[in-house]
């Protein structure tokens, strides 16, 4: 049985870290910039185009939510962020600069000083991303240890006080144990725990809490807003569910095809959608007391089309019940004197969400 979190004690940084650069924290705008990244694949079928002309940015202490259908390409933003694409994947970007630093063109050992050292990820399926050849205590302190040079005794000091912070009780002994021996729920804390080893400035979360229940869902979900705003960590949290991004996001990027198609606080993309698509998401979800038990939800008719080979004018045109002649054009992208941007040929609207 898994405890709540210690939100009563505050964490404190390993002394390595304490001392950091101004240059690195204050003279930053945004934490994460990133504009035009492109991810290609070469399959024997012709180019596959993952992720078309993303464009993103995250301040310290803000999350921004990134939601979509599963394969619209948001685990691969997340890793072509992190410096881990497969070999097949090739990367291209306007500018990607992180704490201020351009590290578009980064050498290996540079973005290897990154991970999991300033920049951490927490990876999809919990029951799987963990090693099971190594204990607990092996996989939390190995990075710590060698990115801070720090002692075994200091990095399993840390490494105890993480998991309390998480709500995992009797951690000094958690630390001896293997993957299996825990459950899905205390897995995910644990794996939380391991990026914020090294007290990151960034932290990507990819779906944390795929394959758990609903209410170790929303535990996880918790721990991670409370952790978030507790450290004033800038968090990029990928999901396809939008009543996760209502309750914890500051931002929203919406993902179709590879693409943003809307972006913006979540206030404005939750009261006033732009995109058709973003309309059709948040159309799905049901609303307490609007929405009639056992009733019908909001459907999106069709299917994402293929992303191999070359791509004209709107991606979402197939599906879209808005759909004109100018969608197979290009595209204008439309923005407000607040930020919020979206692709659409479409006039801006006020329309409310249904």
């Amino acid at each position: 049985m898994t405890s709540q979190p210690n939100t009563d004690t505050q964490l404190t940084p390993p002394p390595a870290l304490k001392e950091r650069s101004d240059a690195s924290t204050t003279t930053a705008k945004n934490v994460l910039d990133i504009a035009g990244l492109t991810v290609d694949i070469a399959t024997p079928r012709g180019t596959l185009h993952v992720v078309r002309d993303v464009s993103l940015h995250v301040k310290r202490g803000e999350t921004l939510c990134i939601v979509g259908e599963s394969g619209c390409g948001k685990s691969m933003t997340s890793l072509a962020i992190m410096g881990l694409l497969p070999k097949s994947a090739k990367r291209r970007c306007t500018s990607f600069e992180f704490l201020g630093e351009d590290i578009s063109q980064a050498s290996k050992s540079h973005l290897n000083d990154l991970r999991g050292h300033k920049m951490a990820m927490i990876f999809q399926e919990p029951m799987t991303a963990l090693n099971p050849a190594y204990t607990i205590g092996e996989q939390l302190t190995e990075h710590y240890r060698h990115h801070l040079k720090a002692s075994e005794a200091d990095a399993r000091a840390r490494a105890v006080s993480l998991l309390e912070k998480v709500g995992i009780a009797s951690a000094a002994q958690r630390l001896g144990q293997y993957p299996h021996q825990l459950s899905g729920g205390l897995r995910q804390r644990v794996m939380i725990a391991m990026s914020l080893m090294c007290d990151p400035e960034l932290l990507i979360a990819d779906e944390p809490s795929t394959a758990l229940d609903v209410t170790i869902q929303a535990q996880i979900l918790r721990l991670l807003a409370d952790l978030q705003k507790e450290l004033g960590i800038a968090m990029v949290l990928i999901t396809h569910d939008l009543g996760v991004v209502a309750r914890i996001a500051d931002r929203v990027a919406v993902m179709y095809a590879g693409q943003v198609v809307e972006q913006g606080s979540a206030a404005e993309i939750f009261s006033a959608p732009q995109h058709p698509y973003t309309r059709g998401l948040i159309s799905c979800i049901p609303i307490p007391g609007r929405t009639v038990p056992g009733g019908k939800l909001g459907t999106i008719p069709g299917v994402v089309p293929s992303l191999l080979g070359e791509m004209a004018g709107c991606a979402f045109q197939d599906r879209c019940a808005s759909v004109q002649a100018l969608c197979a054009g290009s595209i204008p992208v439309h923005q407000t004197s607040k930020g919020h941007q979206w692709r659409c040929v479409l006039e801006p609207s006020k329309e409310q969400p249904t």
